[in-house]
């Protein structure tokens, strides 16, 4: 075995594959959130093209822009996984993708034909579209071998790090240059028609399917994942234990805490450019730039946690559940004291006010260790439809964070106005880790395993799958005892006839 193992080559198929999932990732979140920067570029006149139209939207139908992509995308979430499992992770993938991108081209025709309602259909659409975690979550499960899972899936994750940055400051050089704002729409959509091209050249669902993968690395995923097979059987077999989760404290402590970072980090993405333009007043170029750098921070924060969790884990400075706890604190509390300074900050002090949203934002990549990955902890068997129910909550927060901004900010200069806002997101940082903190634990529940019937019901249904194979082992067996028999008859008989 050792022997096979060194035959595998460090870099194979299976990292292609992370690395196409790292960058399709990376251009679905651009999709997804360059509109912050869009909307801020086409209420004021950025670019250096005299001809770019420029419009003159209340901050409330800016609010609709901003929050449509998630009334799509809440919807996506629970079919989009079934239709991995039904038709493949590349398949959906290719075409979520594809149309997010078509989508994103038609986009200024479809603003210069109907005005900002057209703007809110195409979000909505996009947001239909957007079946990234699902099928990236399936495809990992098709690629990865166990012993490499947390290293592949780690890496596919921080495409979403990535497309942050991307969206934030490509989004704003392309603005200020002579594309102006439709610019935007198609190099993003440019960007993702490129992956589909790649995707559809190098993805496959599984290692059996892929063209050019080698022997010795095509058995080691299958083997691996063989392996697995007979556990995931049982898996599928388990009831999902729908009232030991939504009686769940723990389960209820995550979910506030999950909402509460959602409506923190969703107010950031969302609303940074156009409180980076109206409050500090800063011209386009610079506003990508500084919206960008909080989300660079953030991404590369993301390694020094797991590094220091690795740490603390190994030398048993820290349990689990502290470790959660005390990441979250830092994820959430500290954003929320640095939100209430930020409000307090005029444009006299710029640069202390960009230092602290800067901050602000990148402090905040310690939840994916802190709450993010509590889901496995409470229930490994149903990790998945915990995610799921997760996901649906968070999207709605996503959604509901820039309809509020729009009722509480009527003019995006007044800086009174973005108090009221980070006030607001401190306020729910701090009440969700509160709750998280009292009843929040990384201890798996008693529902994660099923009830002593529930045990034997399956064990039942075991034995009763294996009568078939135990009947036709019988009949092989009583066919094989039929058989020597028959020649222990013959070679009796041969001798008979040579007795004189």
């Amino acid at each position: 075995m050792e022997e096979d193992l060194e035959k595998v080559p460090r870099l194979g198929l299976r990292h292609l594959q992370a690395a196409l999932l790292f960058i399709g990732l990376a251009a679905n979140t651009i999709l997804q959130l360059n509109v912050g920067v869009t909307v801020v570029a086409m209420t004021n006149a950025t670019s250096i093209n005299e001809d770019t139209p420029y419009y003159n939207w209340t901050e409330s139908e800016k609010s609709y822009i901003l929050s449509s992509f998630y009334w799509g995308s809440t919807l996506a979430q629970f079919p989009a996984g079934y239709l991995c499992k039904r038709f493949g992770s590349k398949a959906v993938l290719l075409l979520g993708t594809l149309g997010s991108a078509l989508l994103s081209a038609a986009t200024p025709h479809s603003i210069y034909a109907a005005g900002w309602q057209a703007f809110c259909l195409i979000r909505l659409l996009q947001g239909l579209c957007q079946v990234t975690w699902p099928c990236i979550h399936q495809h990992l499960a098709n690629w990865a071998p166990e012993a490499e899972r947390t290293r592949l899936g780690a890496f596919a994750y921080t495409g979403f790090d990535c497309g942050n940055v991307l969206a934030m400051y490509a989004a704003g050089t392309i603005a200020s240059s002579p594309l102006g704002w439709p610019g935007i729409s198609y190099a993003s959509s440019g960007l993702a028609l490129c992956w589909c091209l790649l995707w559809l050249l190098l993805g496959a669902n599984r290692a059996s399917e892929a063209r050019f993968i080698g022997a010795a690395e095509k058995e080691y995923i299958m083997g691996d994942l063989q392996m697995q097979l007979s556990s995931k059987k049982r898996e599928r077999r388990r009831a999902i234990p729908w009232r030991g989760i939504f009686t769940s404290a723990p389960f209820y402590a995550l979910l506030c805490a999950r909402c509460a970072d959602t409506w923190g980090l969703a107010t950031m993405q969302a609303e940074l450019p156009a409180y980076l333009s109206g409050v500090l007043r800063l011209e386009m170029t610079s506003n990508a730039v500084f919206s960008a750098l909080p989300f660079l921070l953030m991404w590369a924060m993301c390694y020094v946690y797991l590094i220091v969790a690795d740490t603390l884990l190994q030398y048993k400075c820290l349990s689990l559940t502290a470790l959660r706890k005390t990441y979250n604190s830092i994820a959430l509390w500290a954003p929320a004291s640095i939100m209430l300074a930020v409000g307090f900050v005029g444009v006299e002090q710029k640069s202390l006010a960009l230092l602290l949203v800067t901050l602000s934002v990148g402090v905040s990549s310690a939840a994916t260790i802190g709450s993010e990955l509590n889901t496995i902890d409470l229930s490994p068997n149903h990790a998945g439809i915990l995610a799921g129910i997760l996901s649906t909550f968070t999207n709605l927060v996503a959604l509901c964070t820039p309809l509020v901004v729009g009722v509480l900010v009527t003019d995006a200069t007044q800086r009174s106005e973005w108090q009221l806002v980070f006030s607001l997101a401190a306020v729910v940082l701090f009440a969700g880790n509160v709750i998280y903190l009292i009843w929040g634990t990384a201890v798996t529940q008693p529902w994660n395993e099923p009830t002593e019937q529930q045990q034997l019901q399956l064990h039942d249904e075991e034995e009763e799958e294996q009568k078939p194979f135990k009947a036709a082992r019988l009949e092989i067996q009583g066919a094989a005892a039929a058989a020597g028999a028959g020649a222990d008859e013959g070679v009796g008989l041969g001798l008979h006839c040579k007795d004189p």
